[in-house]
């Protein structure tokens, strides 16, 4: 069994979808918790009480990634509670679809890029300084960003970006034993856009329809493939995006 007692891991974006699931996944593998949060702390409260019923260590932090000095803040929190940092997953992020090339505003770029491109840049810059010696880094991109989706030009565009990050930082600090590596998830149930069952109902069926596997992703899909990542049996594999799609053709 994958084991990170003694690790300590911070999460961003994890007081709900992936990033709650993945910073539960840790913290039942023995790993002190550190979950990010922007503005829902009921949320995250929960997520700690639940981790803290695992018996594991675990604080929250409001910080929001658009604003680098937020990121900052969350890391030195981190390090001034548990003195390390081992693993640090960039998840925090915002979707938009359906919304055509010829529809969307200078706002919601502006958002979008500042959060899901921005916020991984200084997240992973934060990371690459700061995480220990064989350490791990993972972004969550998106399957937006391996087959374009019409209506997604931007939320694709702004996860696509970080994916060149990963690769560039991969060769920068291998030396020291960091694994650098991406998970590409397809659309995920009960998460991010479809955290309503009801919601995009012509969206959910185009994508349910892509996949040999006939659903979409769930959070635990992804989990497992964060733990994989985050542990020893990844220790050789660096510079990587993996796809967690069932084989979907978008």
């Amino acid at each position: 069994m994958n084991t990170l007692r003694n690790k300590t891991a911070v999460i961003t974006g994890s007081a709900r979808g992936l990033g709650k699931a993945i910073a539960e996944r840790y913290a039942a593998l023995g790993a002190n918790i550190v979950v990010n949060y922007s503005r829902d702390k009921v949320s995250a409260e929960e997520v700690v009480s639940n981790i803290k019923a695992m018996g594991t260590k675990v604080i929250a932090v409001k910080a929001d990634v658009s604003k680098v000095a937020d990121i900052e803040h969350l890391f030195a929190e981190a390090k001034a509670v548990f003195g390390k940092i081992d693993i640090v997953v960039a998840n925090a992020g915002i979707e938009m679809v359906e919304t055509p090339v010829t529809e969307f505003t200078e706002k919601q770029f502006d958002r979008l890029f500042s959060v899901n491109t921005k916020g991984a840049y200084f997240t992973m810059q934060q990371a690459s300084k700061l995480v220990e010696d064989h350490g791990r880094i993972i972004y969550i991109a998106s399957s937006t960003t391996a087959f374009p989706v019409p209506g997604m030009a931007v939320y694709g565009g702004s996860k696509t970006t970080p994916r060149y990050m990963v690769d560039v930082l991969s060769k920068e600090i291998g030396h020291r034993g960091v694994t650098v590596n991406s998970i590409i998830p397809f659309a995920v149930d009960h998460s991010g856009i479809f955290v309503d069952h009801e919601a995009y109902p012509e969206l959910r069926k185009s994508l349910i329809d892509s996949c040999p596997m006939g659903r979409l992703a769930e959070v635990e899909d992804v989990a497992n493939i964060a733990e994989f990542f985050a542990s020893d049996l990844s220790s050789f594999v660096n510079g990587q995006h993996l796809l967690v799609n069932g084989g979907a053709n978008q």
